[in-house]
């Protein structure tokens, strides 16, 4: 069945929402602001931020850091904004009665209460963002910046002379000053003064150090001059009045100050509750389940009655600040998420199909138009849950997996037009096969020889049957069955031809019964050649004398070669302590390695050949060697041997058929029981040779049964092969067959 191109399904999501749209547009111009413009923050942001951007090395004191992790790290801080004029009096008053305060630092969390982390848009699978634990929304950030500090006045005379005086302030006298200063002291607003105080007082420490260098100077001069010889220290310029005013209307600023500041403090903790609790609002509204539309505005109302709230205590701002800008983040990433995330998902499924195009172009290349067709199925499946792609690729894509589908779909039909002219060519050839089978049942052979060739007909067709491959489908069983017909009917009567085989099987069983009492009655004789001869001509009539019933086949055996194995291993035992002329042998084989390595081929060839030949005759005849030695001599003198016959440059089956030679000789001269191991290599052997003849038959007999046709005339070349290599090896196993014949004379 042809896979049917299934038209791009778009799910039951609406994709373009407009609420959500109208939405994403206000959020994402909210966004841009945020991150090309400077925020709009009351006095105690403006600190914080500058606190921040002095300070980004250095840690405040008494304040121990969390190790900072993706997850719980704050990681944005608010930057800083135009200087208001209070700010600026604020700073100039800092120089005469406060301790700057220790520089703040991008805030750490701690176990405190936990933040929450911040979420990762995950590419491969959008999903709704989770609601987050009230407990875990707010990411609470310690600030222990230590309180203020008045600097002493010593301290406040040395940054009065070295400040830099104010320009509208040159020209003044100092009593002019002190009058300006008591003047603004009598207002009750510190904070509107502060910055002209500041400044008062830098210009009064710097002309009142001026005054008083200039009287040190003149009471020197007199003291010289009378000829008084007065130490420095005696000589102490006093407080006049003007100074006596400054501190006195100074210590009148300071009061006030105070009582200004306590107020103030009380109005920043209001200030703070009030926030906290916005913090609180906007937690919730986060975790709100309602439209977006209407969360968006209530987070706009948030926002404005935030910035409508004044200062909080200066020790709370960074923590307050980062709570904040947290939540406000939270909130954007709840609403950039749906957009982003529906965004990603056509990106991600624009990528997936078009990866499966590329996949489906490419099984137009597979060779197995069933594989390919199958793998086409799976992409289909595929492609309908993937889901919706962007609106102006969705046409050319899908035209693109279609154009790819009809093509692989023409190829498979193709195939299964060429497949059905190969089967009806198959029920033909079956149809020769039935009648051959036929014929071989209806000769019922009358001896084991002939059953056997019928057997083995029997077996050539049916292995030709199988090389043959399915017929159609309808005419397929009913071929079959009158095959299988003909096989079952020839088995059946070889089976009723084989049962009255069993009572000459009973006759080879007691053959071999004495056969076993003769072997027994040699084991411990120790006439080892004589013995040796007779137990191979045991063997050989053991081999005569047939089959015998299977329940004791293996039994007698096992007790025949008991008593063969007895005897050859006590000869074996006997021959393995004789080594005298071991150490002579080496010697002498030492010798014939050194004459093989300076032998040189001359012009005669075939003398050549019979002094190699010599060699390795001389070699056998040496004898045995010390078992460690053997090996490595054996390997040098086959490989000088070996290195001689390549310049001769015999056929490769002259000199296997010549190494099998040495290696027979060999044999026969040093193992003891040599007669039985060449009489066993030689039935081996004999083996091969009739499989290999066989199926070369077999491979000859397929042949013709090949229609012409490319299909057929590959297999038939295979076969070919086949039978060229199986010929080249069966003239090799004839050569050596006939060496162990005559080395078995």
């Amino acid at each position: 069945m042809e896979t049917k191109p299934q038209s791009d399904q778009i799910p039951d999501e609406v994709i373009n929402d407009q609420e959500l749209n109208a939405v994403s547009a206000e959020v994402e111009a909210e966004i841009t602001e945020n991150e090309t413009t400077e925020p709009v923050m009351e006095e105690q942001e403006k600190e914080l931020s500058d606190a921040v951007m002095t300070s980004e090395t250095e840690v405040p004191s008494g304040e121990v850091p969390v190790e900072e992790t993706s997850d719980s790290t704050i990681t944005e801080v608010p930057e800083p904004v135009a200087e208001t004029e209070a700010e600026t009096e604020a700073k100039v008053e800092t120089e005469t009665d406060e301790i700057p305060l220790a520089p703040a630092e991008t805030e750490t969390v701690t176990e405190a209460e936990p933040e929450i982390p911040m979420e990762t848009v995950v590419a491969n699978e959008p999903e709704v963002v989770p609601a987050v634990a009230e407990e875990d929304m707010v990411a609470v950030l310690p600030d222990e910046n230590p309180d203020e500090d008045e600097q002493d006045e010593s301290d406040e005379t040395a940054e009065g002379e070295d400040a830099e005086q104010p320009a509208e302030l040159e020209g003044k006298s100092r009593e002019e000053l002190v009058v300006r200063l008591e003047e603004l002291v009598k207002q009750d607003d510190v904070n509107k003064i502060k910055a002209e105080v500041s400044q008062i007082k830098v210009a009064f420490l710097k002309l009142n150090k001026e005054f008083k260098h200039e009287a040190y100077q003149k009471l020197a001069a007199t003291a010289e001059v009378e000829g008084e010889s007065e130490s420095d220290e005696s000589l102490v310029i006093p407080d006049d009045e003007i100074e006596e005013r400054f501190k006195a209307a100074f210590q009148i600023y300071k009061q006030n100050k105070g009582k200004y500041n306590e107020q103030q403090e009380k109005i920043k903790i209001q200030n703070l509750e009030a926030k906290n609790h916005i913090l609180e609002e906007l937690k919730v509204l986060i975790n709100s389940e309602e439209t977006l539309k209407k969360t968006y505005d209530e987070f706009k109302i948030l926002q404005e009655r935030w910035k409508a709230i004044g200062m909080v205590p200066k020790a709370e701002i960074n923590t307050l600040w980062q709570n904040y800008h947290f939540l406000v983040e939270k909130f954007f990433d709840k609403v950039k998420i749906n957009k982003e995330l529906k965004d990603l998902d056509l990106r991600k499924n624009l990528e997936a199909k078009i990866h499966l195009c590329e996949k489906a172009e490419e099984l137009l290349l597979e060779s197995s138009i069933i594989k390919s067709f199958k793998q086409l199925q799976q992409y289909h499946e595929e492609w309908k849950e993937i889901g919706p792609v962007p609106q102006d690729k969705k046409d050319e894509l899908w035209e693109r997996f279609r154009s790819a589908t009809d093509k692989i779909n023409e190829r498979r039909r193709e195939y299964y037009n060429q497949m059905q002219e190969g089967l009806e060519q198959n029920l033909a050839a079956k149809n020769i096969l039935c009648e051959k089978a036929e014929q071989v049942v209806s000769a019922e052979p009358d001896s084991i020889k002939g059953w056997q060739d019928s057997t083995s007909q029997i077996t050539e067709l049916l292995q030709v049957w199988k090389t043959i491959g399915p017929a159609p489908k309808k005419q397929n069983n009913e071929i079959w069955a009158r095959f299988k017909g003909s096989l079952d009917a020839f088995f059946n009567a070889k089976k009723d031809f084989y049962n009255k085989l069993k009572e000459q099987q009973m006759h080879n069983y007691n053959l071999k019964i004495d056969l076993c009492v003769q072997a027994e009655a040699l084991r411990s004789n120790t006439d080892w050649r004589n013995t040796t001869r007779e137990l191979i001509n045991l063997q050989n009539e053991w081999k005569k004398i047939g089959p015998v019933p299977r329940k004791q086949s293996d039994r007698i055996w096992k007790r025949f070669r008991a008593a063969c194995d007895e005897f050859f291993a006590s000869k074996s035992e006997y021959f393995k302590n004789v080594s005298g002329h071991e150490e002579e042998n080496l010697k002498l084989k030492l010798e014939l390695i050194e004459k093989v390595k300076v032998f040189e081929i001359g012009d005669n060839r075939n003398e050549a050949v019979e002094t190699l030949k010599d060699f390795q005759r001389q070699w056998m005849e040496i004898g045995h060697v010390p078992i460690k030695e053997k090996e490595k001599l054996q390997t040098e003198f086959r490989t000088l041997i070996n290195k001689h016959f390549e310049k001769l440059k015999m056929e490769s089956i002259s000199m296997g058929a010549l190494n099998y030679k040495s290696r027979i000789e060999r044999l026969a001269k040093d193992a003891p029981d040599a007669g039985r191991v060449i009489s066993k290599e030689r039935s081996f052997v004999q083996g091969k040779i009739q499989q290999l003849q066989e199926d070369i038959k077999l491979w000859e007999n397929n042949i013709g049964f090949f229609a012409n046709s490319k299909t057929a005339n590959l297999l038939k070349q295979e076969f070919e092969k086949k039978i060229e290599k199986a010929r080249e090896e069966l003239q090799m196993l004839e050569t050596k067959l006939k060496m162990l014949r005559e080395a078995n004379q």
